[in-house]
Formats: C-alpha cells, structure tokens, sequence
C-alpha cells in the first residue's frame, strides 16, 4: 500500500522502517489523514507474519509538532454546529467524545498488537506526535541537547490527549510526571533516559541500528503496565507514598494557577483518577476529559491567541509584502550602557548582527559590554552556552563614545533617558553620521513616537521598536508606526525583530502606545487600592488569583517607581495637570521624593528587598500611608474584576482609536507584554469571552462605584446593543498581508 504521509521499507530481518514526511510541511503534525494512515500501518505491521516489529523515525529535522490545532478546532466547530441545530446534545457530546477518543483508541491498539514498535527519536517530539512514541515498547533518541521531547499542550489550554496523563506516569515518578504535564516544559536525552521516559540515548548515525537492534534482541510487545506483576513508579496512589504526593501536588497546582486552566484541572484528575484504573478504562476518562476541556472558553481563546495568532505574527502578518527582506548587518544602540541598551545590545549580538555600543563615555559603553558577558557568564552556569559561544558573541560589540561609529549602522536604536530634550540631542548627534538607507528607531516606553519624529531629518526612516524588561527574557516588541513612517521602515523594523526571535506586534502612535497605556491602568488602579485603603498584600494577592502573573506593586518596582515619577511629570508638562489623577501624584512624589522608594533597582520601592537567602517583602510603611479596611470586608471577586476590566477597557479603546489595527495584536500585546491572564486568551479575547454586553454591564456596575475609569467607550456600547464579539466585527482573517 502506498502512503502520502509514510514510506515503509521492510530490511531482509523482517524490520519495517517507518519514516514520516508530510510534504509541503515544514514538519510532521497529526491530522485526519495521519490518523488513517497510520491506522492502516499498525494493521498491516500486526497481520503480517513476516514482520517482526517497526520503527517509526522522520525524514524531517523534527520528529513532530504534535496535534494539528486546526483539526482539534474543526472538532469543537462541528460540536457546536450539532448543539446550534437544536438536535440532540447527547448525541453532539458522544460525537465530540468519540472524536477525541480516536487517537487514544489508535494508540492502545498500536501497543497491544503483538509486535513490538520502537521509536527512533531524531529531532523534537512535542504534544501527539511524543505520545505517538510513548505508545511503542521503546524509544531511542538522539544524543543532541537541542533534541527535546515535551508536552506543551497546557501552554495553550489543553492537555496530553493521546495517553499521555497515562503513560508518562506509569513511565517515570508521578512526582516528576506531574510537573512534567504541569509546567508543559521539555527534557532533553539525557534527563529523559535517567527517568526512565527513553530506553536509550545515541549518536545520530547510531539512531535506526539502535532501535531495530532492541526488536533483534527480543524486545517485549507487551508494555510493562500490561504485564503481570506491573507497579507504579512511585507506588499506589492509595497508599502512604500516593498520600505524600497527591494532596501536596494539588496544593501547589492551586497556588500556581489559582485555578483558572481548565487544562491543568484536567491534568490532576486524569494522572490521580487514571492511575487507579486499568489502562482501557483510564485512557476513556482521559478522551472524556479532554472532550470537556476542548468546549470551554478558555481553550478556544489560548488555541486562538497563543497558537493560531502567536504563530501568525511571528511569521511576518503585519509586514509590508511589497518590501524586499532587510539585511541587517549592524545595529547602533544608543544609550548602550544602561539596563535597557545593553539588554537591547545583548540580544542583537546573540542574533550574530555587529553591534556599535554608545553611550556618554567609553566607561559607560564598557558596561554595557559587561552585562552581555555577564549573562553569557550565566548561560554558561546553566550549561546553556560555552566559552567559545561567549568569545564570539562578545567580539561583535564595540564600545564607542563616538557618533562617528554609527556610519555602518543599518538601523540605529536610541534607548536613553525618558527625557524628550535628551532624545532630541542624541537623535540629531546620530542623524548626521548615519547612512541614507539606515533606519532610526526610538525604545521610548511612552512619549509619542510622532513627536519624536519631529527632531529628525527624514521622518519616514524614523519608527518606535519599544523592548520590555528585561530584554533578554521577555519575548515581545512593540513597533509604534509616527503619522509619517514609511514600509521600509516598518519591514526593517520586523525584519530585525524577526532576527532577533522576539515577537512583533505593529501599533500606531499615541502617548504610551498600546501596552504601557494597559500596563499603566493596571498599575493605576493598584493606585486607587491603596488609596482606599484596601491592605497591600490583598492587593498582589488578588491579582495574581485574576490570573497576572506578577502583582501591580511588584510590577512597578521592577518597572521603577522612579520611571512613573518621570511618565507622570512629562506627561503634565505635555498635556496638562487635568491629564492625570492628583492622588496618584501625590502618591509616586511621596514614595521616591520623601522615602528614596524608586524600585527594585534601589532595593526600596512597595517591596524591601534584603539580602538573599531573605525574601523580597511588602515595605511596612505602605500601611501607615491611608487609613486600611478590614480586609474581611473587602470583595475579592469585585478586585479580580476591576483589574481585568481596567486593562481591557483600555484595550477596546486601542482598538477604536485605531491605535491597534488587529486584535490578534491586542491579545498577544497584553498576554506577552505583562502577563494579562493568559487562560483568557489576551485583553480582548477576555471580552469576547464573556460577552461584550455582560462585559458593559460589569464596567457600568463598577464606573458607578469606582470612578469614570470604568466607563465604556462609544465602540464597547455599540457592540454591547447585539452583543457582537471583537473577532466578528474586526476580522482580521480575510485582510491579513502575509509576507512572502
């Protein structure tokens, strides 16, 4: 039989290689006619005499990505198709189960054959395509550190599917299972031999002897959890290990996530649920689960936004398609000496660009220098780089306190104070030794990229890149478009944001642009808390239990209070003491002018931060500052509300202003930028999930005990009349400019 997605080529020892290469993929993923083929392999391999066994490897330089997405959505649609009919739901729930159930029923039939499968692990293993190799008796992998196998569904919503809650943690450790599933991390080959998660670790021209050695020498068709005799890694569940582990492991879970993935619930309950069950039975409570998983808000809206949108932006949907691609060979940084420049320097050079550091004096250039070998210093810790990788990644920085050096530059970044005079100055010094062709790029974090533009010569070269901190951890920038901006410089702009491995989302100018302006609300109103007299550690607490990641306090210390300092007194010199809440003023101006409180940066901000092994503490003095409420008497559902509704508000008038052009941007910008509650699938996503007219109705609740802050732009009415969602009314599907 001939396959589209498979070659078999059977050896004169009865051994079936199976390699798979899905044309026109960059990589293998599992979709409908994977699922048949391989069906149709497992049968004939089991039927036919002469074959003593298969291994299946890629012709690919991946292994597999897992899951095709688009098919798990095309299930959820047909399931909602079915339930919109008004037929019946039971019937629509089983179809949607027996979907979900067929890879599982695949697999198991796959390990109970009679023959025995190896697989033979050549490249990264994620999601389906690893729980494909966890259903044959063993697997050799090849010995490569950037070769990893993981299960990253929990990333985006879902879950291990496949067996994958089962398998792993009759495999290895539950313990180690657990945070495995949990964390959607990876091993390598190493790590996942001494588990006990591969059979055996190899040189790559070793891979296919290895594993079609183990069928020579009698390789067992039958898995260990079929066996007789068969015991848990880490003992039953019911049992005082089990009691050591589950009812701390759920502890942990509900501190971690506060349960707000559906996903990760559904990970507790399978590995807890499944490993008192025989196999065929716990294999079915995993398929009902995940059935149940795939219907809910918050998997629709992570498969949408950090699947289906992360990789569309990262691929180039907002470059001009009629610009040729941009060799970027060397980047000028100015400022190059401070946190910002240097991280910004670091990531340049890690990319391979030529990097021409700047800065006052060359000492100062010096340091920025230091900090890139003091990362690499760190990387090399972690056995995450060498020497040798240091050494050339340092030879492509050069220090210089002169404008002169900037002659080579293709693109030139400005990252010095947030100070509009000092950007003037630096801008025009740059401009006059910069080629014609090279772009100049502002990492302001919140004055008008617009008016920035006005200090330079050639306004279309000008545009924003705006990085975040730290550079080198956090994974998006944000490129601000001035009234004048042309393609070129918006394609140069992705270009090397693209080259640098960040992810790009595209925004036209307005003071803060669209991130800081939604970073700022949430702070804000952390703001208006404290004000009111609600404790501070209520206030940090909450808001991670609304799903950020870090609370507001702490965020504005790492950010630097210092910094709102600076936004708020720059922002009344542009625009006016009305442009900003007195209140908050007057709090910032006590913290950093009377206490010396300017962040994490001097160890004294809303947190004290002692010396280590001590942790970091909320100041004391914050109580002293406003009368405080009983915290009993304070709604903790209504503090939830008010930070998520604050940020998305600010997201929807994004959109209406046309400050954001794509609501893809939206979602990533929040989820990326700062950590706005992931399960929700980005700022606007959150909206559509509830609706937007119980999302108005909320907002109007809380504008009337709360302030105009909560109150709903003209666009958010409109849509609330029909309860129309963002993606329906600004689609940005059918308009989308892919880059060549």
């Amino acid at each position: 039989m001939t396959y589209k997605n498979f070659t078999l080529d059977t050896d004169k020892d009865g051994i079936v290689l199976v390699t798979w290469d899905m044309p026109g993929k960059s990589m293998n993923v599992i979709d409908q006619q994977v699922l048949e083929e391989w069906e149709a392999i497992v049968d004939d391999v089991a039927a036919d005499e002469a074959i003593k066994g298969a291994v299946i490897t890629s012709a690919k330089k991946t292994f597999g990505a897992g899951a095709d997405l688009t098919m798990l959505q095309g299930m959820l649609a047909d399931f909602k198709k079915q339930q919109a009919k008004g037929g019946d739901s039971e019937a629509a729930a089983k179809s949607l189960f027996d979907a979900a159930y067929r890879l599982n029923l695949l697999l198991r039939k796959q390990e109970t054959c009679g023959k025995p499968f190896v697989a033979a692990i050549n490249g990264m293993a994620l999601g389906g395509c690893l729980e494909i190799t966890l259903a044959c008796h063993a697997r050799v992998m090849v010995d490569d550190p950037k070769v990893k196998v993981g299960l990253p569904e929990v990333k985006v919503g879902l879950f291990p599917g496949g067996g994958g809650t089962q398998r792993v943690p009759r495999l290895i450790h539950p313990q180690e299972a657990l945070q495995f599933l949990l964390k959607g991390g990876n091993f390598d080959g190493a790590k996942a031999k001494k588990l006990g998660l591969v059979t055996e670790v190899v040189p790559a021209g070793e891979l296919i002897s290895t594993a079609k050695k183990l069928i020579l020498d009698g390789l067992s068709a039958v898995q260990p959890w079929d066996q007789k005799g068969y015991r848990l890694p880490g003992g039953q569940v019911y049992s005082p290990a089990g009691f050591q582990l589950f009812p701390p492991a759920n502890a942990i879970y509900r501190r971690e996530t506060y349960d707000n993935y559906p996903g990760a619930r559904a990970i507790m309950k399978c590995v807890y649920e499944g490993l008192i069950l025989p196999m065929d039975t716990a294999l079915k409570v995993e398929s009902r689960y995940f059935a149940q998983v795939l219907q809910t808000t918050e998997a629709s809206m992570m498969i949408r936004s950090l699947f289906g949108s992360l990789q569309a932006l990262n691929k180039g949907a907002r470059r001009p398609m009629d610009v040729k691609p941009s060799t970027i060979k060397t980047v000028g940084i100015l400022g190059g000496g401070g946190f910002m420049g240097a991280g910004i320097g670091y990531v340049t050079a890690k990319a391979g660009i030529k990097v021409v550091l700047l800065d006052r004096d060359l000492d100062a250039a010096e340091k920025g220098k230091a900090h890139s070998a003091t990362l690499m210093d760190k990387a090399i810790g972690r056995k995450r780089a060498t020497a040798e990788q240091k050494e050339q990644l340092l030879k492509l920085i050069s220090p210089t306190s002169e404008y002169s050096d900037l002659a080579d530059c293709d693109l030139v970044i400005e990252a010095v104070f947030e100070d509009s005079e000092i950007k003037k100055s630096v801008t025009e010094q740059a401009e006059a030794h910069m080629k014609p062709s090279a772009i100049f790029a502002s990492n302001t974090s919140t004055i008008p990229i617009t008016a920035l533009a006005k200090n330079s010569k050639r306004p279309k070269s000008f545009i924003g890149i705006h990085f975040f901190s730290p550079v080198d951890r956090m994974m998006l920038t944000e490129i601000i478009m001035a009234k004048r901006t042309g393609d070129k410089a918006l394609a140069m702009a992705l270009d090397y944001v693209r080259a640098i491995k960040k992810t790009p989302i595209v925004v036209n100018d307005s003071r803060g642009f669209y991130v800081n302006r939604c970073v700022l609300r949430y702070m804000s109103e952390a703001y208006n808390m404290l004000i009111e007299g609600i404790p501070a550690p209520m206030i940090e607490t909450v808001a991670k239990m609304a799903g950020m990641p870090i609370g507001p306090l702490s965020l504005n210390d790492e950010t630097a209070i210092d910094l709102s300092h600076k936004i708020l007194h720059q922002t009344i010199r542009d625009m006016g003491e009305k442009a900003v809440d007195p209140r908050h003023v007057e709090l910032v101006d006590n913290l950093v002018e009377n206490h010396g409180r300017l962040g994490r940066k001097n160890l004294k901000g809303f947190y004290d931060y002692p010396d280590k092994p001590k942790k970091k503490h909320l100041w004391h003095g914050l109580k002293d500052l406003y009368p405080q409420q009983d915290p009993d008497e304070v709604d903790v559902e209504e503090i939830k509300n008010r930070f998520r509704a604050t940020i998305a508000l600010e997201a929807a008038r994004c959109v209406e202003e046309g400050v954001v052009v794509d609501v893809r941007e939206a979602d990533i910008g929040s989820i990326l930028g700062f950590g706005f509650a992931p399960f929700t699938g980005g700022a606007i996503s959150y909206i559509d999930g509830m609706g937007s007219t119980a999302f108005v109705d909320m907002c109007k609740k809380l504008q009337k005990k709360y302030g105009k802050q909560f109150k709903p732009n003209k666009l958010l009415l409109q849509m609330a009349q029909s309860d129309e969602k963002f993606y329906d009314r600004f689609n940005p599907y059918g308009k989308e400019k892919q880059a060549a």
